[in-house]
């Protein structure tokens, strides 16, 4: 799920441990219902997630991932949203209605941008600053010669939506 070239939301209720918190680190926008639970429960079954260490320690930051990995404990909501597990926190009842606003915002955006986008951010954990920043131009030149900028910057001179937002 963190490789595929297209946005993901993730819509979490009810307990989320171990493999599915991994999951959750592999989305890009995490909308979660006030009474989710998670944890990291690896360590108190005898074994460790190491499969998703990499998704959560980008996730959550190394002294973040420890601390929930070494204890195994579980935490609600709230607190994954204030170690940035989670994007937002709503109501179980207002749960599809704030998935829906999030799905609706990402399809404003075009779906070759949101691709090179993520191509970006995968860039990032994987090369040294000046790499980075030497990709940069470069890759911005490659998506402004497409089609698809071509459309929306001539839709926004034009004030009208670009053809990846209309409506069938």
């Amino acid at each position: 799920m963190a490789d595929f070239p297209k946005p993901v939301v993730a819509r979490v209720h009810g307990n989320v441990l171990g493999g599915g918190v991994g999951l959750v680190c592999a989305c890009d926008v995490v909308v979660a219902s006030d009474d989710a639970r998670f944890g990291l429960t690896e360590v108190r079954l005898g074994i460790l997630p190491a499969i998703i260490s990499p998704y959560v320690i980008r996730r959550l930051g190394d002294a973040r991932a420890r601390e929930l990995m070494l204890t195994g404990e579980r935490f609600d909501a709230a607190v994954a949203e204030r170690v940035r597990l989670v994007h937002h926190v709503v109501p179980g009842a207002e749960l599809d209605a704030k998935v829906d606003e999030r799905v609706q915002g990402l399809l404003a955006g075009a779906p070759h941008a949101q691709t090179r986008i993520k191509m970006l951010l995968e860039l990032w954990g994987e090369v040294g600053w000046e790499e980075y920043r030497a990709a940069l131009p470069r890759t911005l030149a490659e998506v402004r010669s497409g089609d698809e900028a071509r459309e929306g910057l001539t839709a926004f001179f034009e004030k009208r939506k670009p053809g990846w937002q209309a409506k069938p």
